[in-house]
């Protein structure tokens, strides 16, 4: 009678080990993934060496086909662990991490993530990260226009700190307390002794808004210099129809005109983003905006009313395979003042024509 017990019992305990292998190797995912984005910009003031305006940092080489961005990613994502490492090369990271130290200017990603709750999302992440700032990625095929605004441009693509972040059962609610070492810094500037601080709030009712609102604060620049910054970035995005898209943000800014001083220098920029899919392969979507930085914060152009530009755009998208797209943008600038350099002359106007072919797997 025994032995008929054993039976079951052993095969059981093996079924019993088997499901949960099964669970964790579920569970516990590896996943590997790379992005590359060609692309080639004609700037109709014709940049004698290439590099075009010094407040883009993206596709800002003129008349020369060239990499904005190569990524290669490795992520792990299990019940209580994540962790993502993404290096990184192009034009892209020349110009981003132009202030950091070499071996640190390939890096795109570098974090780890804790779960710190059974039952609730709650999480803390540290090392190199995405910004929690802005509805623009560094990730061109992500993003409703093929350039970048020039809100997202001049405001943290990435970021190096820790975070506490929670995201509600529902899924509705996304909120995270940040802890950084300066607006956009992978290591502090010299000099430099304060902590930044940042928060993030989400919320989606439904599967067709999201509204969002990220903060920055703090001092990027050296002790003797220090100047206390105070950032907000608003942002909605709606899915009007299965068709139709928009984003409507809203980026303002404050800093002190110089140390202990009670009088703050403002800058802010409003943008609408629209697109239009037309099918599985088509899709067509503009962008206008406009920029304020009197005082040069952001913006330094020595001009007597600084950078006050406004800025239009329209792009066409084409879906070559569902992992390649090509992508061609017509985009201008017209500012208050005459900023943008052509041959030995200064213009109030810059226009330029983009195409990009993008690829992942």
């Amino acid at each position: 009678m025994k032995r008929y017990i054993i039976i079951p019992v052993f095969l059981g305990l093996f079924l019993s080990k088997a499901q949960t292998a099964d669970s964790l190797q579920t569970k516990n995912k590896a996943t590997f993934s790379a992005y590359a984005e060609l692309f080639y910009t004609y700037d109709f003031n014709g940049p004698a060496n290439h590099v075009r305006q010094n407040f883009l940092y993206s596709y800002n080489r003129h008349n020369e086909v060239n990499l904005n961005l190569g990524l290669l990613k490795a992520a792990y994502h299990s019940e209580y662990l994540r962790a993502n490492l993404a290096l990184m090369a192009g034009t892209y990271a020349q110009d981003n991490l132009a202030s950091e130290e070499d071996a640190l200017k390939y890096v795109n990603e570098a974090n780890i993530g804790i779960k710190i709750s059974k039952n609730k999302n709650l999480w803390i992440d540290a090392g190199i990260m995405p910004s929690h700032i802005g509805w623009e990625s560094a990730i061109g095929k992500d993003n409703m226009n093929l350039t970048r605004s020039l809100a997202a441009e001049n405001s943290p693509y990435f970021e190096t700190g820790a975070k506490v972040s929670y995201t509600a059962d529902n899924g509705k609610w996304f909120l995270s307390g940040l802890v950084l070492n300066g607006w956009q810094r992978i290591a502090k500037a010299g000099g430099n002794q304060s902590i930044s601080f940042g928060h993030q709030v989400t919320y989606k009712p439904n599967d067709k808004i999201t509204l969002n609102s990220s903060s920055f604060i703090g001092n990027d620049k050296p002790k003797e210099e220090k100047r206390m910054r105070y950032f907000h970035d608003l942002y909605g995005s709606f899915q009007l129809t299965k068709e139709f898209s928009a984003v409507l943000g809203f980026d303002i800014g404050a800093e002190q005109k110089s140390k202990g001083n009670e009088q703050y220098s403002i800058w802010y920029t409003p943008n609408i983003l629209m697109k239009y899919q037309f099918n599985d392969q088509w899709a067509l979507a503009g962008r206008v905006e406009y920029f304020y930085d009197e005082n040069g914060v952001i913006i330094n152009t020595g001009t007597t009313n600084g950078f006050q530009t406004f800025g239009y755009s329209l792009n066409v998208d084409y879906a070559i395979l569902k992992n390649v797209v090509f992508r061609t943008e017509a985009r201008g600038f017209t500012s208050k003042d005459a900023i943008f350099v052509k041959n030995d002359d200064f213009r109030k106007g810059n226009f330029f024509i983009t195409t990009s072919l993008a690829a992942w797997f």
